[in-house]
């Protein structure tokens, strides 16, 4: 049987391309694996197989960078919403699934969270426990700022004695207190801060002092009285006494305030011993000796009536 030599010279020539072609292969791959490891990397970089039998164009993965072109989302990072409101075709037309009328289909009407259809919600049903009113946040007034002010003569003819002391309403004229502040916070209270500067024998009727505060203004023969303003005597005691109409009461502290305006450590206005002190102490007079005149005196009346 007799075959063309063009039939021969091609078949031997495909034959010979394509052991050129494994032996090719095999020898980068082997030279790629032995430089780069390609062999045991990923399958993307893996461009030639280890063996010919294994080669295959669908195998080879091009290397991608990022660049403009191909930059983009994670498959489902992006979620595709159905439109509402474009037909009947897309199953939320017309009423866009909100139902017909009632407070959930308006624009913007929701259901508070808390609401029980009407009946006591439960934060109402449960009893209170453990609330208090508001703290008092009275107005730091130091002594420091006491005697700067003292020095400058913004207290004149004020403070040299039990009978005229300092209160708050010559703080507010002199300016070491403002008005609104004081009235909003229902007073001040008199600190320590400065007490090395403090030179002047004062007497001061304040809301609240410091222990510190109350040690330091003794020691220079001063006094200090805590007295408790509600606000109509915090009103009353910051106007000028020219333009007050009608004088109240001064009303009585809360329950809750009793223990210390009747504390002698806190130097409380309830305390007997500072009303007497208040009461007997004038200009010229002695508090001590006013004070042992009453308790002979009475001494002597149960002895009389004995």
């Amino acid at each position: 049987m007799l075959v063309s030599s063009r039939l021969l010279a091609s078949s031997l020539s495909s034959r010979w391309v394509g052991a050129v072609a494994c032996g090719v292969e095999n020898s980068v791959a082997a030279f790629l694996r032995q430089n780069d490891n390609v062999g045991t990397g990923p399958r993307f970089m893996n461009w030639f197989s280890t063996r010919p039998s294994e080669f295959s164009l669908h195998d080879r993965v091009p290397v991608k960078f990022l660049s403009l072109n191909n930059l983009h989302d994670n498959p489902g990072a992006i979620k595709k919403y159905r439109r509402v409101g474009r037909g009947i075709g897309s199953s939320k037309g017309k009423t866009s699934g909100r139902g017909h009328k009632g407070q959930k289909s308006r624009s913007g009407g929701k259901v508070h969270p808390l609401f029980e259809g009407g009946q006591t919600p439960l934060h109402k049903r449960l009893p209170k426990r453990g609330m208090g009113g508001r703290k008092k946040t009275l107005i730091p007034f130091n002594l420091g700022t006491l005697q700067d002010f003292i020095d400058m003569g913004r207290f004149p003819g004020v403070g040299d004695s039990l009978s005229n002391p300092i209160n708050m309403r010559h703080m507010v004229e002199s300016g070491a207190l403002a008005s609104n502040t004081t009235w909003k916070h229902g007073g001040a209270k008199l600190l320590a801060d400065g007490k090395d500067r403090l030179k002047s024998t004062v007497h001061v009727v304040i809301g609240r002092a410091s222990d510190e505060a109350l040690a330091a203004v003794e020691a220079l023969g001063g006094s200090v009285t805590c007295v408790h303003y509600n606000k109509k005597a915090l009103r009353q005691i910051l106007k000028p006494p020219e333009r007050i109409k009608r004088f109240y009461r001064q009303a009585r502290p809360p329950s809750k305030y009793q223990p210390f305006y009747t504390n002698w450590n806190n130097r409380g206005y309830l305390h007997p011993a500072i009303q007497m002190r208040n009461w007997f102490q004038g200009p010229g007079k002695d508090f001590e000796q006013n004070f042992e005149e009453i308790r002979t005196s009475q001494e002597q009346e149960k002895e009389s009536s004995s």
